[in-house]
């Protein structure tokens, strides 16, 4: 196991930003190869992020996300989601950037990640009540978390360590989410938005033409 100093994390880009997504890889490629993993253990985690902002990507790096992954012995991963690490079991996200941007950067144990997930689901519920319809936001299939993965990634997560506050940490605030309503794990709150910033928020979420 490998014990990070979050101190000396600091925030690096935004949410799907390639200098963060190059540094959540690295560090999640670090963990894993301090872990103590079986060796027949294949296994990949990958987040893409739909519809990021313009700024976000460019013509050499057309997609927001990134991926680590341990195959046959070899650890690696990088701001990219190769079909190499799609092709293992694992964590393997594909969501809209817009709705979990903002409370990502909020770091929290697992009762945080519990409050979370609530809030978000009150938000797809706030969502389809205003469109008429369920939307399509993304998520992760068939999740594969094997025992050794997770003592690895989660390692001090009640104290604030753990991958999940490692990516947070590294996280720089988006401009979009300035003086938009919260909840206080900083997922939206849709009902409380004014007609303008809800119009904004359904653009961002890429949900109206």
């Amino acid at each position: 196991m490998i014990a990070i100093d979050m101190e000396t994390i600091k925030p690096i880009g935004e949410f799907g930003s390639r200098a963060w997504c190059d540094s959540c890889a690295s560090y999640g490629v670090k963990i894993l190869e301090a872990a103590d993993l079986p060796e027949d253990l294949n296994w990949g985690f990958s987040e893409l992020y739909t519809y990021p902002p313009d700024r976000l990507i460019s013509e050499d790096w057309p997609q927001s996300g990134y991926h680590f992954m341990v195959v046959d012995g070899l650890v690696s991963g990088g701001a990219s989601v190769p079909q190499t690490c799609l092709d293992q079991e694992g964590f393997h996200a594909k969501i809209r950037w817009a709705y979990i941007c903002n409370q990502s950067a909020t770091k929290y144990g697992s009762a945080g990640q519990r409050k979370r997930s609530e809030q978000e689901g009150v938000l797809l519920s706030q969502l389809a009540d205003f469109l008429g319809f369920t939307p399509e936001m993304g998520g992760v299939p068939n999740a594969v978390w094997p025992a050794p993965i997770v003592k690895a990634l989660s390692v001090g997560v009640e104290e604030g360590a753990g991958l999940h506050n490692i990516a947070a940490s590294l996280q720089s605030p988006s401009p979009e989410f300035v003086g938009l309503p919260t909840t206080d794990m900083g997922v939206p709150d849709f009902s409380s938005m004014t007609d303008k910033q809800r119009s904004e928020f359904l653009d961002l979420c890429g949900l109206q033409e």
